[in-house]
């Protein structure tokens, strides 16, 4: 069994989209009430466990929130579940301590109540105490249904479906023809992903094509009387100019790794750190815009999907200063060098490409 998810957008009516919005305020403050039951326990001594918050917030619940009776209780449920992970996270090492959800940021919810609880039919979804409700476009995947997250972004509502499937129906079983060759592939700002081959996927670059837009819409926002409805009507603008930006984004990066996965037997890449780059106070706008950590992360599970091999390089791997010819290291390459001439042998090459040629798996 593998573990298949696919974002869709709904259409729904007025009436379930409230409803959908009420749903995400309770997740939001059964997520805060379980946050405050067990800060409370931490000061007192006692660590409570996942059943004590959820038996506390059961008993308490229909007296603080009287309006709960209406909504769907898979939504509270699922949200102390979520607080419960955090704080595994954060026992672990992994994540700080959870904080309080805010009324303004992320909306959404978890919907379902185990395997299978929520129907899916063509070009709809049931959803508890809603209804049935429109879907863009048909479930891709067949098999049980996990989890189903109800969420919204720039007043469009969606739905994040997680489907159990079997590997003999999802995974792509690709046989390494004389056409699939290895492929190495370097990404940087200007040009998004530059493989071994020559082939060159450009940096559409959104924020930058759209930084005046969004700054106006900044502006405009910051000059509105805080909650009003000009103050809403603006709010709802800037967020359309963020989602159209990602989106551009997320186009490309999907575009450029799947034309990359369906030509390669095996792909190498590098391994970035991101976080020391986008110290770079010159650079850091434009390596956010590239986002090549999230490309890196695509090209990796289409990859995985197909059963295509990929190799990382060491971060220290100095692949844009290695000849790919004759292997000789250079001291010192600048930014601004985009051709790359080595001094021992006379090679003379792409920056980018003979970066992805020493990528290239062997």
């Amino acid at each position: 069994m593998s573990l298949r998810t696919q974002k869709i957008q709904l259409n729904p009516n007025n009436k379930q989209a409230t409803l959908m919005a009420q749903h995400c305020g309770y997740a939001r403050v059964a997520y805060n009430a379980a946050l405050s039951s067990f800060k409370s326990g931490l000061d007192d001594g006692n660590w409570k466990t996942l059943y004590d918050i959820k038996k506390e917030f059961n008993a308490r619940k229909r007296d603080i929130f009287p309006w709960c009776d209406e909504m769907s209780q898979n939504a509270s449920k699922n949200a102390i579940h979520n607080f419960n992970d955090a704080v595994k996270r954060w026992k672990s090492g992994q994540n700080r301590f959870p904080v309080p959800k805010k009324r303004s940021g992320k909306q959404s919810y978890q919907a379902d109540n185990g395997t299978n609880s929520i129907r899916v039919e063509r070009k709809r979804v049931k959803l508890p105490a809603i209804g049935w409700v429109r879907m863009t476009e048909e479930l891709r995947w067949t098999g049980d249904i996990g989890r189903v997250t109800v969420s919204r972004k720039d007043d469009k509502w969606f739905v994040s479906i997680l489907v159990h499937t079997d590997d003999a129906n999802t995974m792509v079983q690709i046989s390494l023809i004389d056409d699939r060759l290895p492929v190495g592939v370097d990404v940087g700002i200007n040009t998004l992903a530059t493989c071994s081959d020559g082939t060159k996927y450009e940096n559409r670059r959104p924020l930058k094509v759209h930084l005046r837009k969004l700054r106006r819409a900044g502006r405009t926002l910051s000059r509105k009387v805080y909650l009003s409805n000009n103050w809403r009507k603006a709010k709802s603008r800037l967020a359309s100019v963020h989602y159209r930006i990602s989106c551009i984004r997320e186009d490309s990066h999907h575009k450029a790794s799947t034309a990359i996965v369906r030509k390669a037997s095996a792909i190498g890449i590098e391994t970035l750190n991101v976080s020391g780059l986008l110290k770079n106070k010159k650079l850091a706008k434009h390596i956010a815009d590239a986002s090549l950590s999230r490309f890196l992360t695509m090209l990796k599970y289409k990859a995985e999907r197909r059963g295509i091999p990929i190799t990382e390089a060491s971060m220290f791997f100095a692949s844009s200063k290695t000849c790919s010819a004759c292997g000789n290291k250079k001291a010192e390459l600048t930014l601004s060098d985009r051709t790359y001439h080595c001094n021992s042998c006379g090679f003379t090459c792409d920056r980018d490409v003979n970066a992805a040629i020493n990528l290239c798996p062997t």
